[in-house]
């Protein structure tokens, strides 16, 4: 990566990065274009070189923060040598449910929209830019599937958009139980998921 590419990446973080805490502390209504350019340190055309308005960078940044969850659960699975896509896949969503209890801030910032961000770029055939993470999670959770598994992009799909919207509550409220004894009903229907896609 040349520097020109390096400096235009880090001027993108940088929006990323303040449209987030701004988003968070203000919330997206209150916060305009002025705020975050200001706060990042760059010029206003700078922010419609990568960004169409406020609304456009809360979605992506919804995305972004859904990669990284999904990059580094799958370093942790790497580093823990987990095999088996079945295994995989509940390993990932464990670790997944586990930073997002850590970090509620983003767990409300996401809120139920964990699986809009996967199905966005990872059931894309071409994908652009770093958000292409989630498409390579979305392979390597499912490598060595081979025909076992009828449509897995669906199935992946299903199990994310059924964790984000399962953990919310009961991760923020304790509602309709802890996320701790949410987990063990989250994973049976998972399994169950898995067996609704499984090749006879």
């Amino acid at each position: 990566m040349g520097k020109a590419e390096e400096n235009k990446l880090k001027k993108r973080e940088s929006l990323l990065d303040t449209a987030f805490k701004l988003f968070t502390e203000k919330g997206i209504h209150n916060t305009s274009i002025s705020d975050i350019v200001e706060q990042a340190g760059v010029a206003k055309g700078t922010f419609y070189l990568y960004f169409k308005d406020k609304y456009d960078i809360n979605n992506k940044l919804v995305v972004h923060r859904a990669s990284k969850l999904f990059d580094d659960a799958l370093e942790h699975m790497r580093e823990n040598v987990v095999e088996g896509y079945r295994d995989r896949i509940l390993f990932v969503i464990n670790d997944i449910i586990d930073s997002l209890t850590e970090d509620k801030v983003l767990l409300m910032f996401i809120s139920k929209n964990l699986g809009l961000g996967f199905s966005r770029y990872a059931m894309e055939s071409t994908v652009v830019n770093e958000e292409s993470s989630i498409k390579e999670a979305s392979e390597s959770l499912l490598k060595d599937i081979g025909d076992e598994i009828k449509n897995p992009r669906l199935m992946m799909y299903m199990i994310i958009e059924l964790t984000g919207s399962s953990i919310y509550s009961s991760i923020l409220y304790d509602q309709p139980v802890k996320i701790d004894e949410l987990k063990p009903y989250l994973y049976k229907a998972i399994n169950s998921i898995i067996d609704q896609f499984e090749t006879e």
